[in-house]
């Protein structure tokens, strides 16, 4: 049982039975706290203690606070005749002393009192105190103006009493108390009680009900309620008690009914409230009587009018429902190359189910996890109305910064600086004089192999140098180095003057927007020509200023460290003239310039620092993977705590080995970045997904022919991602209509035992640029027989690859007419078959020769000799103007007047283009 009921059950406060529990030690945290059986007997218990306790200590407090005040009684008529009371009067200048109870909460029933208190002994009156309409004559009952003991009521104690009690002799009761609605005589108590203070505290006064005086028979305390019931008219048709004086309005009377006209039969009138509350009911209420009104509207119909009522409503909701959904549909999305039917419909704001149905209509079979390639997805949007922009993986996943970007903090930033021009041209042998280090001797052939990013010092400024290489392979790589420069330096060798990869260059830069400055090289050599050097640049828009362009020209000498100061002058003038700024206190972000495998320290990366500042310690997220700068290094190989704008450093804690040119990122907090790693990887499987391959009569053509293509599958292995990349492009561009470079797989790091095994379950054979194998793999390649070339130059491997084509390319076959003659006779020999007897026209006939029978223009045979004679002698030659005979193998129809050609099957091998 809880600890509210006990207290209700028995008739106090809560207040008393938490107390009784605080005294037993039973726990009782709140009013729904669980008593037990045995708790609750204990407290019931106890409450029969404190009840009679509370009766002792009301009772002494009584005797202890009486008072004595004058009274005037005035008893209007109207009460009179409703309660047949007989009023006796005192005398005109008479007063009566009563005993009155002092208890602050009963003495506010009214402002105008019926108790007239002599001056110097009023009490205030607290306003709206009073007693409620209704039941005039009876106590307030509201719990908070209860009180807790005292006597004052109709029925006063006297202490005038003939027999000794303190009831007062009825006689000598005053005017206006009534008469005795129980009958009790005076005198003595029939039922002995003693006079004076009640037991249970309850006031006096008249009791309405009849009922008879005494204790209460259900033990209840008197004060205030522990059941929260309100007071006013009692349920059980008590009467009204003692009505108040005439004229006196009510007082502490509730708002929204006015007093009762007079009697107890009379209902209390209500008073209109006009506030939010009332206002309110009243709209819901006339609401209620329009849907009512509606729903007899309603029944009235007939069936049919009611059937399209309900139709209409059904179409106007689906109106309503379209429009909807038409509003939520985007303008414009964006999407990768791939993307899933389910992403799709996620980013048009429509149901799976439905996109799923428009895809079928079009004859697409696809399932929600499903990609689909961007044109379908197109198709698919202009349904919605919607425009689909084809985006990278990075914009589709792109990292906001919400740091402040403020003009005041920017700061002048080095310049970057790459050097690009035709392979050869001495582009490492310009950096080599400007860094004054030996770097070329360690490229292999003289050739760079792969971006060298190198940062040095001019006049106390900083310029930053990418070296990229010149080779034909290597087009992605100079396209990276001209998207995140500043300036480019074209380096054109006086002797050679401009070549393939010196366009390639300037379409670079110009795609890139950014500044030439042309650099004529190995002005030293004899045969060198720059003034045609400078002439052949002018059909490319790179026009001298001393011929009225603008651009910047220097003749130098890399090799004899000539005018290198006045080229590197320039490079200043064109930083200068550009304003490079940036802001050093954002998170830093760049860009990868090379990546590799390390087998000491993982997936190490270069990254060229493009804004803000790098710091160890920081989580960034570059291209699909993630991590945490665990350590820096310059170009130097010094270990760094930070990088600022247009440094190159080395960066250690990558979760993979990134992609060249892939964008990296700082961000906030590691969770951060291994969230957006995530979401890249995801997209990036969705890009890698098999795409819907519709069946068409073109499309079955070309794959049965695929049967006839030979495959040559390879597996490249490289030291850094850019040349694995270029390698890669190289070799698949090698490909043909009959003979497919296809590589199954491409990476960076060692050859290692899973290279091996992929390359014998596929039949495939390994490059390695730049990189060896280790002793078990060399041992495990030749158990499975897995071929394994290593080089260091690019176009030797090309070349390889190319040789090993041809050799799998079929030959070209050519058919050479030999000798051709005429058929005069035909003889039947037994064991032989026919003979042609027949004369060589032109040419020769030999034994190995192919022989084609034509009659009337129609081959009629095409096949080979079984045999060859000149009368009785096999000849293995039979020359022209000569007579013969020869037999065909398998073929007897030969007639008179048969025409013959002798000829031969030539086979040459095919060589590729």
């Amino acid at each position: 049982m809880k600890a509210i009921e006990v207290a209700t059950k028995n008739f106090v406060l809560y207040d008393d039975v938490l107390e009784i529990c605080r005294e037993l030690g039973i726990s009782c945290a709140g009013e729904s706290s669980e008593l037990n059986d045995n708790e609750v007997f204990l407290v019931e218990r106890r409450i029969e203690s404190v009840k009679k306790r509370k009766v002792e200590e009301a009772q002494k407090a009584k005797k202890n606070k009486k008072i004595k005040l004058k009274k005037k009684v005035e008893v209007s008529n109207d009460i009179k005749k409703k309660k047949g009371m007989e009023i006796t009067r005192g005398e005109e200048s008479g007063e009566t002393e009563t005993a009155v109870e002092e208890h602050e909460s009963l003495a506010g029933t009214s402002v105008e009192s019926e108790i007239t208190k002599e001056p110097g002994a009023e009490k205030k009156v607290e306003p709206g105190r009073g007693p409620r309409p209704g039941s005039e004559g009876q106590q307030d009952r509201r719990p908070a103006q209860r009180p807790s003991h005292g006597t004052q009521g109709d029925r006063k104690p006297y202490e005038r009493r003939p027999d000794g009690q303190q009831g007062g002799d009825r006689r000598e009761r005053p005017a206006g108390a009534g008469q005795r609605t129980d009958s009790r005589p005076g005198g003595q108590r029939t039922d002995a009680r003693p006079g004076g203070q009640r037991t249970d505290n309850r006031p006096g006064g008249y009791r309405t009900d009849g009922r008879p005086g005494g204790q209460r028979t259900d033990n209840r305390p008197a004060g205030q309620r522990t059941d929260g019931r309100p007071g006013g008219q009692r349920p059980d048709n008590r009467g009204d008690g003692r009505p108040r004086p005439q004229g006196q309005g009510p007082a502490g009377a509730r708002g929204g009914f006015r007093p009762r006209p007079g009697g107890k039969d009379d209902a209390p009138a209500s008073i209109e409230i006009d506030d939010a509350a009332a206002k309110k009911q009243k709209g819901q209420q006339k609401e209620k009587e329009k849907e009512k009104e509606k729903e007899k509207e309603f029944r009235r119909l007939t069936k049919k009018e009611k059937e399209e009522i309900e139709k209409d409503i059904i179409l106007k909701k689906k109106h309503a429902q379209e429009q909807k959904r038409l509003v939520s549909i985007p303008d414009k999305i964006n999407i990768t190359e791939s993307v899933t039917v389910g992403e799709l419909a996620k980013k048009l704001n429509v149901k799976a189910s439905e996109v799923i149905g428009k895809l079928m209509k079009l004859g697409v079979m696809a399932t929600i996890n499903q990609a689909i390639d961007s044109d379908t997805a197109s198709i698919l949007a202009a349904e919605y109305n919607t425009e689909v922009g084809v985006v990278t993986l990075y914009d589709e996943t792109v990292i906001k910064n919400d740091q402040e970007d403020k003009a005041e903090d920017y700061a002048s930033r080095p310049p970057v600086v790459t050097v690009m021009g035709h392979v050869d041209h001495g582009k490492t042998k310009l950096l080599d004089a400007i860094r004054e280090a030996n770097v070329i001797d360690s490229e292999f052939g003289g050739i760079t192999q792969h971006i060298g990013a190198y940062t040095v010092n001019v006049r106390d400024k900083k310029i930053t140098f990418l070296d990229t290489p010149g080779h034909a392979a290597f087009t992605t790589m100079r396209a990276r180095g001209a998207s995140i420069t500043d300036i480019v330096i074209l380096v054109v060798a006086a002797n050679d003057g401009v070549m393939p990869q010196t366009i390639e260059a300037i379409s670079h830069a110009k795609a890139a927007n950014v500044p030439i400055i042309v650099a004529i090289n190995k002005i030293d050599l004899e045969e060198a020509n720059p003034a045609k050097v400078r002439q052949e640049l002018t059909a490319y828009d790179l026009v001298p200023e001393e011929w009225g362009g603008t651009t910047l020209f220097a003749e130098i000498s890399a090799k004899k460290n000539q005018n290198i100061e006045d080229l590197l002058e320039l490079v200043i003038i064109q930083a200068e003239m550009l304003e490079l700024r940036s802001n050093p206190k954002l998170i830093g972000k760049g860009t990868v310039i090379e990546s590799r495998l390390d087998p000491g320290r993982g997936a190490v990366c270069t990254v060229l620092v493009q804004s803000g500042t790098l710091h160890v310690g920081d989580s960034f997220v570059v291209g699909m993977y993630s991590g945490k700068i665990r350590a820096m290094f310059d170009d130097k190989g010094l270990p760094i705590q930070e990088a600022g704008p247009s440094a190159p450093v080395e960066i250690l804690g990558i979760s993979g080995v990134p992609a060249a040119g892939d964008p990296f990122e700082g961000v906030e907090t590691d969770r951060f970045a291994k969230q957006i790693s995530q979401k890249r990887l995801e997209y990036k499987r969705i890009e890698s997904a098999k795409k819907v391959r519709k069946v068409t009569l073109e499309s079955l053509n070309e794959m049965i022919k695929e049967g006839e293509v030979q495959e040559l599958c390879i597996i490249v292995k490289a030291d850094v991602d850019g040349s694995s990349q270029a390698l890669t492009e190289s070799l698949e561009k090698l490909s043909n209509s009959e003979v497919r470079v296809k590589v199954i797989h491409s990476g960076t790091g060692g050859i290692n035992d899973s290279d091996v095994m992929l390359a014998s379950a596929s039949n495939a054979i390994i490059i390695g640029y730049h990189v060896r194998p280790t002793g078990k793999v060399s041992d495990l390649a030749d158990k499975e027989n897995v071929s394994i070339k290593f080089y260091n130059i690019i176009f030797e491997a090309t070349d390889d690859i190319k040789a090993a084509m041809e050799g799998m390319l079929s030959p070209i076959i050519e058919q050479k007419v030999t000798g051709t003659g005429e058929i005069r006779q035909i003889f039947k020999v037994s064991k032989v078959g026919t003979i042609a007897g027949s004369v060589c026209m032109s040419g020769k006939v030999s034994r190995k020769s192919k022989m084609r029978i034509i009659r009337d223009g129609v081959v009629v045979f095409d096949g080979t000799l079984s045999s060859l004679k000149r009368y009785k002698d096999d000849v293995s030659v039979v020359e022209a103007g000569q007579e013969f005979g020869f037999a065909l193998t398998d073929f007897n129809d030969i007639k008179d007047n048969d025409h013959f050609e002798a000829y031969e099957v030539i086979e040459t091998a095919k060589k590729l283009s």
